[in-house]
Formats: C-alpha cells, structure tokens, sequence
C-alpha cells in the first residue's frame, strides 16, 4: 500500500530523498576516495581558505565533533592543511592542499551531475522553487531550534 504525497510526513519524505541523493553521490565519489560529508567540508574550506573549524561546521551544518572527524580525515588524506590561528591559538585556521584544490576541480562535475538528474524529473522553474521552499524551511526551523534554545537558557 503506497501513501499519497499528502499523507508523507514531510522529515521523513526529505529524509528519504536525502539519504537517495547522498547514496546517488557517494557512488560517483567512490573512484576519488572521498566521502559526500568530506567533500562537502573540503568544498567550503576551498572556497574560502583559512576558515575556523566553527565556520565549516556551519557552512556544512554539521557539529563539532563530526567536524572534527572529516577534518582529522581530510587531513591524513593531505587535502587540508591546519594553521594556528593568529588571534586565539586554541583554534586553527583550514586550508586546501594543492591535492584538495584538484580533488574539488575533479568532483564538482560529479556533485553537478547529479544536480542534473534531479533537474530530469523537474523543470528549471520547478528546481528554484524548491529550492526557494527549502531554504525558507531551513531559515524557519533554524529560527525555531534558536527560540528553543533560548527559552533553557
């Protein structure tokens, strides 16, 4: 018995479609040895050298403690490279390596490819407001896990 589109909770639903998605890249990834998680760090770090561990985890959305892990990975990988940072010591500023930089030049096709399978089910005024949907879900949660934090305190 299948549901209908209306009877999906909608965390399961993009769940599903998540995982779908991240299966679909993580194939394509295999050959380059690196993870959807790890590429999608070591694409914020190149796109921006020299950020703190803090801005990755949330240009990523992930914790700390898994920001940590992809780090510790890309590193002994030799994708990235750590330096002190200049003002507090305690925290670290991230670089791509010369390997990273043309890991990200070689995989990006494949992150765009399967933006372009999604794109073959949908029309291009279909896939921005989807898009425009999403990122007006994740600015409402967001401001919802905020709020909820704020009253504990």
């Amino acid at each position: 018995m299948t549901q209908s589109a209306s009877h999906v909770p909608i965390g399961f639903a993009m769940g599903v479609t998540h995982r779908k998605l991240s299966a679909l890249f993580q194939q394509r990834l295999a050959a380059h040895g690196i993870t959807p998680e790890q590429w999608s760090a070591l694409n914020q770090i190149d796109q921006a050298q020299g950020l703190i561990q803090k801005d990755i985890a949330d240009r990523t959305g992930k914790d700390k403690p898994t920001t940590t892990r992809i780090l510790d990975l890309l590193e002994k990988k030799g994708l990235i490279y750590k330096k002190p940072g200049e003002r507090d010591r305690r925290c670290f500023v991230v670089y791509s390596t010369e390997l990273g930089q043309k890991t990200i030049r070689e995989t990006t096709p494949i992150e765009d490819s399967v933006t372009a399978d999604v794109k073959q089910c949908i029309s291009d005024e279909e896939y921005d407001m989807m898009m425009d949907m999403l990122m007006r879900i994740q600015r409402r949660i967001a401001g919802k896990l905020s709020s909820v934090v704020s009253e504990d305190d």
